[in-house]
């Protein structure tokens, strides 16, 4: 698996991991901090929600383009300074109003332009160490494991931000209530119902601290709003830490990747057989990377409800605890033996050696034994809290990428006279099928919204009848597979097939897919209490059924492209 890979791959991946930590930290708990402190409705979040990722999404277009230019190093050091500030900001405590909004928003503007120099660049660096020959044929496994290690940090990062949460609430006498911030606002607006003034009186006598447990509304409900706040500011902050450590790991193993440090201006200036693209193959190769752009938008539309309206179905229509074998799901710790146990029992049998097959073997018995000690820990019921749900598709990215290089090395060895290259399936295939898959794991949400009050009824608090956690674990997992298929293969994709002179922009074009569908993902917000609640399920699942039509019906002019 990890065998013959450059060492530049994993300093890079690294670096990644590093920046992706802070930034899934922050967007776990981003939407619940603009309702919590800003008292902002669904649709009006998520517009800024959804501004935002796609701005994160598009600025590696302009970060691309200056790339190919003065160099892709110099790109991702600045975006690196950048970032740091603009999360340093972000960190900063402001109060609720039209200045704290406007501080807010320019440290997100900082927040996009720093991604956009950082993440594209570095990708294309991964991708040009394997423009050696001899490494040609690792491409797609190693930006497989590239995508493994960015969802390592994602991981980790809605736990970290509960903790940190968590952890400054308590030291104001607080305890997170998922009801409480949506009838405080109310409360401090006038709007609230009588039914729901007494539910937020009772749940303000739950609070550990006596003196706090007895305050009059009047008092409670501006202290908790701030102090609520004010604790996902610390998570913020999470991010500049994350930085410093991309930025030493960077600098630190640079020498393992600054030969691919290169564009396509240096080689032409260096290299004395560097041969140009055709301007047939060169226009042939950007329509094939367009449509295939065109394609993806609808993917990340429907993949990107993690933070919004995902969030929204954990905190208003799932249960806030989870019993029986549910519970290690929400214990990172637990998940982190249980994913690390999957690469050693790949060990056991990768391994060349009978010694290196009984280590593996006694590790992955060790990390099962260590999990199983954790899941016996935990209380039952377990209290959760709705942005964990968000650290099941990083852990299932992470424990199933053995498992998908696996099945793809075994179908690329397995030839015959129809299949001469192997039975693998060309990268817009397996993003034709991944759409198909993404479609089925908003089947689930339907089922798991059957009988449910509309959320127009709810108006912000909690269904009377929340469903398990094992329904958003399930459409988490199905849309892993649906990723796995689709972004590594994606990115492994624009790598080989851009022009090299274009390499950084048409990076930058992927990720401005991602912008065009992060946007997108605001629909459901915008309809969220103007329908029922599978309407919104439905919407995503019959457009991703539409992209996967669509992709199958390019494949033949794809792959004739991509073959010149």
């Amino acid at each position: 698996m990890f065998k013959g890979q450059p060492k530049g791959l994993f300093a890079l991946a690294l670096a990644n991991t590093g920046e992706r930590f802070g930034y899934y930290t922050m967007l776990a708990i981003f939407m619940l901090f603009l309702q919590a402190k800003f008292g902002l409705e669904q649709a009006a979040a998520n517009q800024v929600y959804a501004i935002f990722l796609a701005a994160v999404y598009f600025m590696p277009v302009i970060g691309g383009w200056l790339a190919d230019k003065i160099g892709f190093g110099k790109c991702i050091v600045t975006g690196i300074c950048v970032m740091f500030v603009g999360y340093a900001f972000l960190s900063i405590p402001t109060a609720a109003n039209g200045l704290g909004f406007a501080l807010m928003i320019g440290a997100l503007t900082l927040i996009s332009i720093g991604t956009g120099l950082f993440k594209g660049n570095l990708q294309v660096m991964v991708g040009n160490l394997f423009d050696e020959p001899k490494y040609q044929a690792k491409r797609d496994s190693a930006f497989s494991l590239f995508y493994m290690a960015i969802n390592v940090g994602a991981m980790f990062a809605p736990s970290a931000a509960t903790a940190i949460t968590n952890r400054f609430l308590s030291k104001a006498g607080l305890i997170y209530k998922a009801d409480i911030p949506a009838l405080a606002h109310q409360f401090m607006d006038g709007t609230i119902r009588a039914a729901d003034s007494a539910k937020l009186a009772d749940l303000a006598t739950q609070m550990p601290d006596a003196q706090i447990a007895g305050m009059g509304l009047e008092q409670f409900c501006p202290y908790y709003i701030e102090h609520l706040s004010s604790s996902y500011n610390m998570g913020f902050a999470v991010a500049c830490v994350s930085l410093i450590a991309s930025f030493l790991i960077y600098f630190g193993f640079r020498k393992w990747f600054k030969h691919a440090d290169v564009n396509a201006k240096q080689k032409a200036q260096t290299q004395e057989n560097y041969v140009e693209l055709t301007p047939k193959q060169t226009k042939d190769r950007i329509v094939a990377l367009i449509l295939v752009f065109a394609v993806v938008i609808f993917f990340w539309m429907a993949f990107h409800q993690n933070g919004a309206s995902l969030t929204w179905f954990a905190r208003d229509y799932t249960q806030s605890y989870a019993t029986g074998w549910t519970r290690i799901g929400f214990n990172i710790w637990a998940l982190a033996l249980i994913a690390a146990s999957v690469y050693t029992l790949f060990g056991i049998f990768q391994s060349e050696k009978p010694s290196g097959k009984l280590g593996c073997g006694i590790v992955t018995a060790a990390l099962w034994s260590g999990a199983y000690l954790i899941y016996r820990g935990l209380d039952n019921p377990l209290s959760i809290q709705p942005q964990l749900f968000q650290q099941f598709n990083p852990f299932y990215v992470v424990s199933l990428t053995p498992v998908s290089m696996a099945i793809f090395s075994a179908l690329a060895n397995k030839k015959s006279a129809r299949y001469p290259q192997g039975m693998e399936p060309s990268a817009p295939k397996k993003i034709g099928i991944g759409m198909f898959v993404a479609a089925l794991g908003y089947l689930v949400m339907i089922f798991a919204s059957r009988g449910q009050m509309s959320p127009a009824a709810l108006s912000g608090t909690v269904s009377p009848d929340p469903v398990v956690p094992t329904y958003l674990m399930g459409t988490y997992l199905i849309l892993t597979f649906a990723e796995l298929l689709l972004s590594p293969m994606g990115i492994s994709f624009v790598s080989k097939v851009a022009p090299p002179k274009f390499k950084g922009l048409m990076m930058g074009l992927w990720f401005a897919a991602s912008a065009i569908g992060n946007y997108l993902s605001s629909i459901p917000g915008l309809l969220w209490k103007k329908v029922p609640l599978y309407v919104n399920w439905v919407v995503l699942m019959i457009l991703c059924t539409i992209a996967g039509i669509v992709m199958f019906a390019l494949l033949k002019k794809l792959e004739a492209a991509t073959e010149d």
